[in-house]
């Protein structure tokens, strides 16, 4: 016996109600990701169940295993039929979800087929909400991930649309071309498009071509036609997806937060350009969530809260929508920023409010102009300074990190006051990292002034300025054998303790403990041994049995390690502010 995948609806004492058993024409190998429940009209009789899921086609090419995004659709008031389709959904139709970067030639578009999550972003209107879906690709050679954007009439308009089939010497499949039985099938009964009160009252060929017909033929694609997010060639795999809508300055922006499976979150949006249809997409900001690159499994947006909260199967973690003091001090680094939830107050990058009346506030999200945005603001912005030391034939870093991730770096070098400056020019002795510029075999010639400019948007600043001085190896010894500092008493002790076998470290125990007894508390009577007290008593301590040196011995043992975990461990992220429970 196969396996029987089915969608399922339980209906109380009345039997239940389920999609066709063992026919893969209606369902094929699934593996559902969302379900919906979206409404069409204002009559409720109307709304419709749309499930979101991948699966092995029934259309596809002969002996290659394949997977197609799928999105189906039930009506909510479906009771199957009376004589057809018994306990069967009589309104179940499936289309083929397409998200694809057109080729230069036809047919050589680069699909994206793995669905891993779906995301519905309502709009002021209930009936037509904004489909994200957030797709892979199935190719062991192109490895991506894509996000398309769907409305509501790409969805109604493939369902509309005809139905496909299989005919023809080769059996292959087509359009159906003949007569559709009415009402059509997908149709729900009510009276805003017919006079049927329910699915037991449609005719039996609507029912039976609804049985062998429930693909469509025209798949749903995107109303522009390709993602608006395209990210490829990388070492992670997208595997989650939420977006919150911001009111900027300049318009709406829909931010995509997008989880990956080496637990981290980028935080992206779509900008157009010239036109609508033409946009830009931008990596705002990439946050490693869990540092043991556990992969993300589900993401919610708190919109009261302003907070995104994602989960993994090592735990939860709360993160911020919006950090605007990582754009920096300056507004030219606020504005290239072009975080719709960010501007700049004259004093610094904040959270953008569309009601606040301060008309400091500058913001421009599409096109990120500080020429125009911060004239007069420029001269605010000092310029960091540091001094490095380099060791000749060591290794020295030189990290400069700019606050966009979309940002040009350039390295020029001045090798005193008097000579001219140079651009940096890396070879394999000087290498360019995303971080900075790596100087290895460093030698005199790498001496002097180094500075780090960023460009974006035709907006070039300095962002920091190095002064390096490289010291001869002897030098080096000197300064070392000069300032080596003298071990501590405490050092020796402890030194002592551990490398001591068990008797002599519980000695040395007993003498730490004495001593602290000695200095810590008031002698007892005259002639009695001086033995450590408990605080708040008078009377000393017995001797102390063997079953509380071991107690002892195990508690420094334990408070060493304590210690030991926390020296060790990394230092944590900021935590958002905190916010009032809803």
């Amino acid at each position: 016996m196969g396996r029987d995948f089915t969608i399922f609806r339980s209906l109380g004492r009345r039997p239940p109600l389920r999609t066709e058993q063992h026919d893969s024409r209606w369902l094929n190998e699934p593996k559902f990701v969302k379900v919906f429940w979206i409404a069409e009209s204002e009559n409720p009789d109307d709304d419709k169940i749309y499930f979101f899921f991948r699966e092995t086609p029934v259309e596809g090419l002969g002996g290659i295993k394949q997977s197609y995004a799928r999105i189906g659709q039930i009506c909510r008031n479906d009771m199957g039929g009376q004589r057809t389709l018994v306990n069967k959904w009589t309104t179940f139709l499936k289309a083929r979800l397409v998200c694809s970067v057109p080729g230069r030639e036809a047919g050589g578009d680069t699909y994206f087929d793995e669905l891993k999550d779906v995301f519905l972003l309502q709009t002021r209107d209930k009936r037509n909400p904004l489909i994200y879906a957030l797709f892979s690709t199935s190719s062991s050679v192109f490895r991506g991930s894509a996000i398309c954007v769907y409305t509501m009439n790409d969805i109604r308009r493939a369902f509309l649309g005809p139905f496909a089939h299989k005919e023809g010497p080769n059996y292959q499949w087509v359009s159906y071309q003949g007569r559709v039985p009415y009402p059509r099938p997908g149709m729900c009964p009510s009276k805003t498009f017919g006079s049927f009160e329910s699915t037991k009252n449609f005719p039996d060929d609507v029912l039976q071509f609804a049985r062998n017909h429930p693909l469509m033929f025209s798949p749903v694609t995107p109303g522009t036609g390709k993602p608006i997010f395209l990210h490829s060639h990388s070492d992670f795999t997208s595997t989650q997806l939420a977006v919150d809508r911001v009111t900027a300055a300049d318009g709406e922006y829909d931010v995509m937060f997008i989880g990956t499976d080496v637990g981290t979150v980028l935080k992206v949006i779509s900008v157009p350009k010239q036109s609508w249809n033409e946009r830009e997409e931008l990596v705002l900001e990439e946050l490693q969530v869990f540092k043991n690159a556990s992969p993300v499994t589900s993401m919610q947006i708190s919109s009261k809260r302003q907070q995104l909260y994602v989960g993994s199967a090592k735990g939860i973690s709360q993160v911020p929508l919006h950090r605007c003091v990582i754009y920096g001090k300056a507004c030219a680094e606020c504005c290239l920023a072009r975080d719709p939830y960010c501007a700049w107050d004259g004093a610094s990058c904040t959270r953008y409010l569309p009601n606040n009346k301060r008309r400091s506030r500058r913001q421009d999200v599409r096109n990120g102009d500080p020429n125009t945005l911060c004239s007069g603001e420029q001269q605010r912005f000092s310029i960091q300074k540091k001094r490095l030391y380099g060791v000749e034939g060591s290794t020295v870093f030189l990290e400069c990190l700019p606050k966009s991730l979309r940002a040009q770096v350039t390295w020029i070098h001045q090798k005193a006051p008097e000579t001219p400056r140079k651009e940096v020019q890396f070879d394999e002795r000087v290498i360019k990292t995303d971080r900075g510029v790596l100087l290895r075999s460093v030698m005199r010639r790498d001496a002097g002034i180094y500075l780090c400019h960023s460009s974006e948007h035709g907006f070039t600043q300095l962002l920091l300025q190095l002064n390096v001085e490289v010291i001869p190896p002897s030098r080096a010894e000197e300064s070392l054998s000069t300032h080596r500092m003298p071990q501590t008493r405490w050092y020796h002790e402890f030194m002592r303790l551990v490398q001591q076998p068990g008797s002599k470290g519980e000695q040395m125990c007993e003498e730490l403990w004495a001593r602290k007894g000695r200095t810590s508390h008031p002698p007892g009577p005259q002639g009695a041994p001086q033995l450590p007290v408990w605080k708040g008593s008078e009377r000393p301590l017995p001797p102390l049995s063997m079953k509380a040196k071991a107690h002892k011995w195990k508690h420094l043992e334990e408070k060493i390690k304590v210690r030991s975990r926390r020296t060790h461990e990394r230092q944590r992220a900021d935590r958002g502010p905190r916010s009032a429970p809803s």
